[in-house]
């Protein structure tokens, strides 16, 4: 975070720059006030362009295997700009080759896989979740930590859905 502020400070010096090389060129008829305006359109050109980049990083570095399953996107009136292009503020991966497929005795296949989603706030964080998926009758169960399933009740998923299509139809 402290590299991402020296960074935007820096962008705001070299915006500064080229506007001092354009008044220098224009034998200083520009008005002067065009440094401080092109600074702090170079700071806020930054920092747009990291909030909009910053998830996209993050998915360039996912082990392969890993695709990215589902997306979010947001606009917030305090980023106007959000409102013509929105910004995407959480994707969920799902770690395919480390998933873990089984034929029980009664025939059922079940795989064993986690979902990781990333969400951005002031730091991007990451919440892994395990589950366990019956690909014969669509059912999703929430593991815990020692990846035993949770008391909550399964859920039905569709077949339509790009986990059991990934999962379960290779």
């Amino acid at each position: 975070m402290i590299w991402n502020l020296v960074a935007t400070a820096f962008a705001g010096l070299g915006a500064a720059g080229v506007a001092l090389i354009l008044r220098m060129l224009s034998r200083k008829k520009l008005p002067k006030w065009i440094i401080p305006a092109f600074a702090g359109a170079g700071m806020l050109a930054y920092q747009i362009y990291i909030e909009y980049s910053a998830l996209d990083l993050i998915k360039s570095r996912l082990p392969e295997g890993t695709a990215v399953i589902e997306t979010e996107t947001d606009s917030m009136v305090w980023r106007p700009w959000t409102y013509l292009v929105p910004l995407e503020t959480a994707f969920t991966a799902l770690d395919v080759t480390n998933a873990d497929s089984r034929t029980l005795e009664t025939g059922e296949q079940v795989v064993r896989f986690v979902l990781y989603r990333f969400e951005k706030h002031h730091v991007t964080q990451a919440h892994p979740q395990g589950y366990l998926l019956n690909c014969d009758n669509r059912e999703v169960v929430k593991l815990d930590e020692e990846g035993r399933p949770m008391a909550s009740p399964a859920e039905q998923i569709a077949r339509g859905k790009q986990v059991y299509q990934m999962l379960c139809q290779p």
